[in-house]
């Protein structure tokens, strides 16, 4: 057995050890006076030295004095941190590597690196005891045996010989601005208000659950590995609203008391995993069933009753048009209209409309055969959402449209359920021909909300649009925004208090009033009353959206167009055609023009409101010092400039015979003379 020593220099402190070992050795005198003699080394006192046993032996260690920490590395390929006064147990051991351990290094950021000896590089945390970081040899491209390992810790690199020296660096995460309010660590997929609680509740791909209170924007609570560590990508609520039904992309569907975290019900398929990307609640013939769709492609029914008790549910047996007639690409959405139809789509762009009480198909829209007769370039086809205009829907003898998806190319799309050309209209609301990610209606199906991946949110009023014959232009243009910095794939209209609610990719949860007026982000320091619009944060709008270069206003030179001096005031108003009169009367509707002195007179009061960090201080004072202008001339204005003559350019040869004499003593000579 193999141990790493750590002598004692300046001797033990436990002084009756001491003592007992000083008299011991004095007994022995002569034999130590003999050593002394021949010179030869004596043995350490057991109280002088400190002995860390390890299996297998150490091959590595290294030692912290800034932390008090000691990380030994040995043939066991376990990374072992020891207090160097308690020898007795480590209190953290890291497993991961596949070889014996023959490098470790103690950063100034408390992290370990380690390098086996099959070139592998780790990198720890030590407060978590999880690994960060793994390199392997096919990914750095280290070859050969390793003789020598260094880490170099003003760059940040660490330095391996082998066959060739090679250097790794390592690539820090930027400090996060302290201007930027998250809801979430990760991603956002979706929300959801719960009018009951007055609560939001958004989840996202960290598989956390939070529940914020929706007039104060305040965190109430949250609970984590809600779907196993996996993503959780949908969510909706019963009847009641007292539970909360997610599903994941570990393809199950759990059923909560979301108040205390407590999962009551797991809903799942015995021979699937696949992810779920989709679940609704409904009721059919007065019974109630839980419907969970994903990429098994078929629709999961789960019977919901107050009389089970168990925890793990098997579906109901599938529909025969289910299984014979049925989705033939992943299920991304689904959608209900009460009494008796559900929607779904899939990655093909096929679209289903079924009767949930016989479960057969009523009808089958393809939105990829609408692109191809727009584009003849092969698109993406996929179909992520879908809703129904119900206040239409319910009109069985109505031919307008009571169905609306997105599709390809940015495209929303109208679909008739009582028409032999199912097509009624199509337009893309994203001026950037960006893909609509989710859809939004008000509850009487006047205003359509939509959101597109680049963070916009369009406004069209759909009142009168689509109601009988094929339309041609897109719905009146209402009002656009910029919501999120990245795709939004959740919108909801919450008619009750004329409020807007989206979660993003960018791992925020936000509110808005119907026109586009700021209220705040679920998480910032400052609560809001949602029945004061003073407390809102409009006019600000999110700081990185304000900063973002894509949120500045386009001008219309760079887009080939005449600018606003060449125009009159009638081709103003009818320069673009998705502006209606009803925009231009009035103001509250149309989208106040942004121009270069608002988003720096924006950027200003944001320098005054926060002087915390070293660089707004810096801008500050650039602000302050800056200097003023009284009203008298500029100073490029008072200096006198003069016209240059031109040179004419001829000039005489110079004498060469003059170099060798000195002109000056030559004339001071003449002049003594």
């Amino acid at each position: 057995m193999k141990s790493l020593e750590q002598g004692c220099v300046v001797g033990a402190t436990n002084v009756e050890q001491q003592m007992k070992e000083i008299k011991e050795h004095r007994k022995d005198s002569k034999a130590r006076k003999a050593q002394s003699v021949l010179g030869s080394p004596s043995h350490r006192a057991e109280g002088d030295q400190i002995v860390f046993r390890v299996h297998k032996g150490v091959k590595t260690f290294a030692l912290s004095k800034k932390n008090n920490r000691l990380v030994t590395g040995g043939m066991d390929r376990i990374i072992r941190m020891w207090n160097p006064y308690m020898p007795g147990r480590p209190t953290g051991m890291l497993r991961g590597h596949m070889a014996p351990v023959f490098y470790v290094h103690i950063s100034e950021e408390d992290k370990i690196f380690s390098m086996s000896t099959d070139n592998t590089v780790k990198i720890w945390d030590v407060e978590d005891q999880t690994c960060l970081f793994t390199a392997c040899s096919k990914n750095s491209g280290i070859k050969g045996e390793i003789s020598a390992c260094h880490y170099i810790p003003g760059v940040r690199s660490l330095c391996v010989a082998t066959d060739t020296l090679a250097i790794l660096h390592l690539r820090l995460r930027l400090p996060p601005d302290p201007h930027l309010v998250t809801s979430h660590k990760k991603p956002v997929l979706c929300c959801k208000f719960n009018e009951v609680f007055r609560h939001v509740v958004s989840c996202c791909e960290g598989s956390v659950v939070k529940v914020w209170d929706f007039d104060s924007g305040k965190h109430l609570f949250e609970f984590g590995n809600a779907h196993g560590g996996s993503a959780v990508t949908c969510l909706t609520f019963d009847p009641s609203r007292r539970r909360l039904i997610t599903g994941g992309r570990d393809g199950c569907l759990n059923v909560w008391n979301y108040n205390n975290g407590h999962c009551l019900h797991t809903l799942k398929r015995e021979d699937e995993s696949d992810e779920v990307c989709g679940c609704t609640y409904v009721e059919v013939n007065k019974n109630k069933y839980i419907v969970g769709v994903g990429w098994d492609r078929r629709i999961n029914l789960f019977y919901d009753s107050t009389e089970n008790f168990h925890h793990f549910q098997k579906p109901q047996a599938h529909w025969q048009d289910d299984m014979n007639r049925g989705h033939k690409e992943d299920i991304l959405c689904i959608a209900q209209c009460p009494p008796t139809l559900l929607a779904t789509s899939s990655y093909d762009g096929e679209i289903i409309v079924w009767n949930m009480i016989s479960g057969h198909i009523c009808h089958k829209f393809h939105a990829s055969v609408a692109a191809a007769s727009v584009s003849t370039k092969p698109v993406d086809a996929s179909v992520s959402r879908v809703i129904f205009l119900k206040t239409r829907a319910v009109k069985f003898e109505s031919a307008a449209a009571s169905l609306v998806s997105n599709g390809p190319q940015g495209h929303l799309y109208f679909w008739s359920l009582r028409t032999g050309d199912p097509l009624i209209a199509s337009f893309a609301p994203s001026r950037g021909k960006s893909l609509i990610t989710s859809i939004a209606v008000t509850a009487d199906d006047s205003y359509l909300y939509a959101a597109d991946e680049d963070g916009y949110v369009y406004v069209h009023d759909i009142k009168d649009y689509a109601l009988q014959d094929p339309e041609q232009e897109a719905p009146k243009y209402v009002n656009h925004w910029r919501a999120h910095l990245n795709l939004v794939p959740s919108l909801e209209v919450i008619d009750e208090e004329n409020i807007l609610l989206s979660c993003s990719t960018d791992r925020t949860v936000r509110l808005w009033s119907l026109d586009g007026e700021y209220i705040g982000t679920f998480g910032q320091a400052e609560p809001w009353e949602i029945f004061t619009p003073s407390s809102w944060k409009h006019p600000m709008v999110p700081y990185e959206i304000l900063i973002d270069p894509q949120s500045m206003p386009i001008h219309p030179v760079l887009e080939g167009k005449p600018s606003d001096s060449q125009l009159t005031e009638q081709e103003k108003r009818t320069q673009d055609p998705a502006t209606p009169k009803e925009a231009i009367s009035n103001p509250r509707l149309s989208p106040a023009p942004v121009t270069s002195e608002d988003i720096q007179d924006e950027i200003s009061k944001r320098l005054y409101a926060n002087t915390s960090s070293r660089r707004l201080k810096h801008e500050r004072s650039k602000l302050l010092n800056r200097r003023v202008s009284h009203g008298g001339p500029n100073t490029y204005r008072t200096i006198n400039y003069y016209e240059i003559d031109s040179f004419p350019g001829n000039c005489r040869k110079p004498d060469l015979s003059l170099l060798g004499t000195d002109i000056f003593s030559a004339n001071y000579k003449g002049a003594a003379e």
